[in-house]
């Protein structure tokens, strides 16, 4: 702990750190303060009524990313939304065209050509969603049934997300980095302490499974948050060796370097992909709904079906957990192709001990990247399915023939009865904010370490300790 503090003193010790850090916590505090402003012509009354209706579906998610500006639709509403949304597109488009692969290759030039496209993207993005977000408001009569309305709907929440923008941006170049990550955690946390107080409130009524309910809580939370840290920094290293080289007159020696693989390569993308994918037909049902008291036809019995289609049934928890893991290998085989790896290290006189360059390289590496891809897949799927199951419960009475028993047997065995219901927390630690929590943090730490270390600083570990963050 002191050396912890030390390294806190440590970084206002140095003038360019200090500014950075300060610089970046006006602009967390201008994201927030827009988090109040409301966007011109809601119906704040009719507003919360409705949200209590649509919370679980799509319109939910939008909320998380957007620190809880949707809820309210403030001028930064979307938040970073269809800046994620363009920056995953352009991610994908070297893989589809030619031409944006060539672009990209083309080292820092490629670089700015395409946050420029991704800036143009999100733009175009943010317009295609406010017109429906203006159209959902109203619909549900949330604004006023005009052209203005809609039109001030549409600019206003434009211009918020192209704002946000900028401030992610120049707290990348300016601050501490990692400014559209930065923006999302300040949003999750600002959640943090209505949630605390939450369970605060069941600790002193005194009921003693309230309190055993709370210490269960908070041990599994601490042991998900210490699982998290330690996968997110563990790392598969591949000894990679250079040939002797001879330019001119001089020879270089060959050198040995390592190539780091990550257990999770995928982030927390694959769980907002199936997060998303399973939110949308919540989103549909809620904006076309059966007609009143319809209950036979083919519509109103799907629509009944995903009424229950959510965090707790079993269904839901089946096609959420592939959905994770079927992201999880098609993202990783998008942003990590061995067949290049290989190429390059071909190229630059680079081998693996014991294999042939080109096709037997690319193969090991593809070996090794499905195994890892695999343990990331579960671990991902194990983070978002344990938050989920503590706070909505798991609904066995949906399963087939055995459910009934079964739940009988939970609600009646105590210590057990929560399993179908949940502990009955509205709290802000699921498993996607938890990953997003955790994984901004590390990184944030990191880089502010590499500033201290760089001006002979110890970092917040000690002398001879690194923390190392997920880019690392």
């Amino acid at each position: 702990m002191e050396k912890f503090l030390n390294a806190v003193q440590n970084m206002f010790k140095v003038p360019e750190l200090r500014t950075r850090i300060l610089f970046t916590l006006g602009l967390l505090a201008v994201y927030r303060l827009g988090a109040h402003v409301t966007a011109p012509g809601i119906n704040k009354s009719r507003l919360e009524q409705v949200w209590g209706e649509v919370a679980g579906t799509l319109l939910g998610v939008l909320d998380l990313f957007s620190g809880g500006n949707f809820r309210t639709i403030s001028v930064f509403a979307l938040g970073v939304t269809p800046y994620i949304t363009a920056s995953i597109i352009m991610q994908l488009m070297p893989v589809l065209s030619p031409a944006m692969k060539k672009i990209q290759e083309e080292g820092e030039v490629g670089r700015q050509k395409m946050n420029q496209w991704t800036r143009y993207l999100t733009v175009v993005l943010c317009a295609v969603q406010t017109f429906f977000v203006a159209t959902w408001l109203n619909r549900n009569g949330i604004i006023q049934d005009t052209w203005w309305a809609t039109a001030m709907i549409v600019v206003t929440l434009t211009t918020g997300t192209i704002f946000v923008m900028w401030l992610g941006e120049q707290i990348t170049e300016r601050g501490v980095g990692n400014g559209i990550s930065l923006l999302i955690f300040a949003g999750i946390v600002i959640g943090l302490p209505r949630g605390v107080m939450q369970v605060s409130e069941r600790v002193r009524g005194s009921d003693p499974q309230q309190i055993l309910g709370v210490i269960f809580l908070i041990v599994v939370l601490v042991a998900l948050i210490a699982l998290v840290v330690y996968v997110e920094s563990a790392r598969r290293n591949i000894a990679i060796t250079y040939a002797s080289r001879r330019v001119g007159n001089q020879t270089f020696r060959g050198q040995e370097t390592s190539l780091p693989l990550k257990i999770n390569m995928g982030g927390v993308i694959p769980v907002i992909f199936a997060s998303s994918v399973l939110a949308m037909p919540q989103t549909l049902f809620s904006a076309f709904p059966p007609a009143q008291g319809d209950t036979t036809s083919t519509w109103a019995r799907i629509h009944i079906f995903f009424q229950q289609f959510h965090g707790g049934d079993p269904y839901y928890e089946l096609v959420f957990l592939s959905l994770i893991v079927l992201f999880t290998f098609f993202y990783i085989t998008i942003v990590f192709n061995t067949d290049e790896v290989a190429d390059n290290l071909r190229k630059h006189g680079g081998f693996i001990a014991g294999i042939r360059p080109g096709a037997p390289t690319a193969e090991y590496l593809n070996t090794i990247l499905t195994r890892l891809t695999t343990v990331g897949a579960l671990y991902l799927a194990f983070v978002a399915f344990v938050p989920q199951i503590l706070l909505s419960g798991f609904r066995v009475a949906r399963l087939p023939f055995i459910g009934d028993g079964i739940d009988s047997f939970l609600t009646s065995t105590p210590g057990l009865s929560w399993i179908p219901t949940g502990l009955g927390y509205q709290f802000y630690f699921g498993g996607t904010s938890l990953l997003i929590l955790v994984g901004v943090a590390m990184d944030t730490v990191s880089q502010i370490e590499a500033q201290l270390v760089m001006r002979n600083y110890e970092g917040f570990l000690g002398a001879g300790s690194r923390l190392r963050g997920r880019r690392a």
